[in-house]
């Protein structure tokens, strides 16, 4: 039994994150881009959903190849964002509603139009080594050929010539993101000291975007030309990785009480707990092993079945493995996934349902929930009829990619698996009403609407208990006055069944034991089972369905449907 100061309370592991895509969330001023005035319009409706955290997608000033990751000036605001006035004032917002805010921080790479990348180029000795160059060789007609085989996760080769400087530079993203030479030490200080400029300005933590790729291989050499990202295994978890984190953490964050989190490609449990344990710089990390269950063979650009068994294996692997050392990060979506509820639920037939569902798993789960714009509405995927449609770079660059093939005609043939990936399914404007452009702008929208803004909106489900909204609202009430939703042990009840999840949370300290048992149903059938979990009497706390089950020993369960319960000994 642990005494009520052995929880170890941490403000991030009892909070709820919301994560906003400033460009899709509201715009202010009708130019059909989503601003920071217009975040500030609607905060009063994030606070009233009761989450305690604001994470905050760029803001920088940039030329938007990518979206506002293509950073120019890291202590600037991208001008049809705002200004840092505005900016100021949003921060003094969150803080007087009682919640945080927490920036994105990018610095694998930055925009080839920041004044770095300008200098080094140019040769400027001060800035010559900042960004990674190399000298290629030449083909049989005397052209350049990059430096290795590495590939970039946008597709492509990860190196781009540049005329100017007569070298190649590499880029993991989109040839307009350069990376970073973290092996200089001018280039770590530099961004140590952006760090410390933006904390002083009193923001709460950082998102640190594709963090555990700053260090590549010395020489770097040829990648396995069968790997899922070729090079990979120079550039993700390299040699100086955790040097550069603790460096980072020593000089700058340890000084500040703030939340970190670190966007990890091919993290595993072990190297979380490396960087993100007791013991690591960072405080929580973003792993990718659930988002990959529906890859087709393990190719992102094709679509397969995936099970409900093997999602459980991920959740418990990482339940299990940080349950001593480490805390999850718990989420469905962000704005680089496709909605939730068109992947992982029944949109057709039972978005409702299976929207409350995919919220009770991320809100009941051990770690930190983070919910991303519109999730709790039960936003849907989009239709991208056309590659005109499309706005991501990644997409588009794969749409070529795809229709490169034997056999591909046209558009048409991979619109499909092209629709269903897209990051801009999570992009579209955030549909607040029935108006024109789903409320979010007076001007024309940057990027499409949704067309289903008209059942699918804010102001509908905040006058309506039952809504998607007001479910996310109770269970966000439900985590918040118990601490065994937060701090409470895991046990996956049953691991192989097929349809059903369920699982039990338990806590006990001097205060008494608390345990709480969650089920969830997978299925667009009816089920009736028993349930392997032993108690004197229960309590249903929250269901997406309404009636009144007090016994949870045999249920009978609607298709997804969500249930959780309070058990006494």
């Amino acid at each position: 039994m642990l005494s009520d100061s052995e929880l170890d309370r941490t403000w991030w592991k009892e909070a709820v994150v919301y994560q906003i895509y400033p460009r899709s969330f509201n715009d202010s001023d009708g130019d059909g881009v989503g601003d920071l005035r217009g975040i500030i319009e609607r905060l009063d409706y994030v606070a009233d959903l009761g989450v305690d955290v604001i994470w905050l997608n760029p803001v920088y000033d940039s030329p938007q190849k990518d979206n506002g990751y293509d950073i120019s000036d890291y202590q600037a605001i991208y001008d049809e964002f705002g200004t840092m006035a505005d900016w100021e004032a949003l921060l003094e917002e969150v803080h007087d509603r009682d919640m945080r805010l927490v920036m994105d921080l990018v610095v694998n790479h930055t925009s080839d139009q920041h004044e770095w990348f300008r200098k080094s180029r140019q040769r400027d000795p001060e800035y010559d080594d900042y960004y990674i160059w190399r000298g290629g060789g030449t083909d049989g007609d005397g052209e350049p050929t990059p430096p290795n085989n590495w590939e970039s996760f946008f597709g492509g080769s990860a190196w781009e010539y540049d005329e100017e400087r007569g070298e190649y530079f590499l880029h993991l993203y989109d040839s307009s993101q350069p990376d970073l030479n973290w092996r200089n030490d001018a280039v770590r200080q530099d961004i140590f000291d952006t760090i410390e400029w933006w904390l002083e300005k009193g923001i709460d933590g950082f998102r640190m975007d594709v963090i555990n790729l700053l260090s590549k291989v010395e020489g770097l050499p040829d990648g396995d030309p069968d790997s899922e990202w070729v090079g990979s295994e120079h550039f993700i978890n390299g040699p100086e990785m955790l040097s550069y984190l603790d460096a980072m953490d020593e000089a700058v964050l340890s000084n500040y009480d703030v939340m970190t989190v670190g966007e990890m490609p091919q993290l595993t449990v072990e190297s979380a707990r490396e960087y993100a344990g007791a013991d690591g710089p960072l405080d929580m990390a973003f792993h990718f092993q659930h988002t990959k269950l529906d890859y087709d063979d393990g190719e992102r650009w094709s679509v397969g079945d995936w099970s409900l068994p093997e999602l459980k294996r991920i959740i418990d692997r990482w339940q299990d493995g940080l349950a001593a050392d480490g805390w999850n990060t718990l989420y469905w979506e962000n704005h680089d996934q496709p909605r939730s509820v068109s992947r992982y639920g029944d949109p057709e037939n039972y978005r409702r349902e299976s929207a409350k569902l995919l919220g009770t798993v991320i809100l009941t789960l051990r770690g930190t929930p983070y919910i991303y714009q519109g999730q709790e509405l039960g936003m849907t995927n989009a239709n991208w009829d056309t590659m005109d449609d499309l706005r991501d770079v990644d997409a588009i660059n794969h749409a070529r990619e795809l229709l490169d093939r034997e056999g591909v005609e046209d558009y048409d043939d991979v619109k499909d698996i092209v629709g269903y990936r897209t990051r801009d399914n999570a992009r579209t404007p955030m549909q607040w009403d029935d108006s024109e452009s789903a409320g979010f702008t007076d001007g024309d929208p940057w990027i499409q609407v949704n067309s289903n803004y008209r059942e699918i909106n804010a102001a509908d489900q905040q006058a309506d208990a039952d809504s998607v909204y007001s479910y996310y609202q109770r269970l966000i009430q439900l985590r918040s006055d118990r601490d065994v939703l937060v701090y409470g042990d895991y046990t996956d009840l049953l691991p192989d069944h097929e349809t059903v999840f369920a699982f039990t949370r338990s806590l006990s300290t001097d205060s008494g034991t608390e345990r709480v048992l969650v089920v969830l149903h997978f299925d667009d059938a009816t089920e009736t089972f028993d349930l392997p979990v032993e108690y004197a009497d229960a309590t249903l706390l929250e269901c997406n369905y309404d009636h009144d089950d007090p016994d949870p020993e045999t249920v009978t369960l609607a298709p997804y449907e969500a249930r959780v319960y309070e058990l006494f000994d």
